[in-house]
């Protein structure tokens, strides 16, 4: 319940949407629950986590929507960024984000 609080309030502080009257004969997305448990490295529980997720799978291309994107990292990438790492001996870290969004500030 603590993860749902959370994510609610931090899609309204990022103010990720607006309500809005639905167009005449048209049917709203759904949305559903996602939920993970975050494991620190001996398989103790670090947290709890929930997203709420649009059921995009349901869009129809050329109906509910014109484009997509899915901004990714792909494998090949991270490689590379590991090879120069560690040719240029430096020092790599991790940061996981919470909430980040495409236009947010970080």
């Amino acid at each position: 319940m603590e993860a749902m609080r959370a994510e609610i309030e931090a899609l309204e502080a990022n103010k990720t949407w607006d309500i809005v009257d639905l167009p005449h004969n048209k049917i709203p997305i759904g949305w559903k629950w996602v939920y993970k448990t975050k494991h620190k490295a001996y398989g103790q529980i670090e947290r709890y986590k929930a997203r709420l997720v649009a059921k995009g799978y349901t869009q129809r291309e050329g109906i509910d929507y014109m484009d997509t994107y899915s901004p990714v990292a792909r494998l090949t990438i991270i490689r590379t960024i590991l090879v120069v790492v560690a040719v240029m001996d430096w020092h790599l870290e991790q940061l996981d984000v919470n909430n980040a969004f495409l236009h947010g500030d970080l």
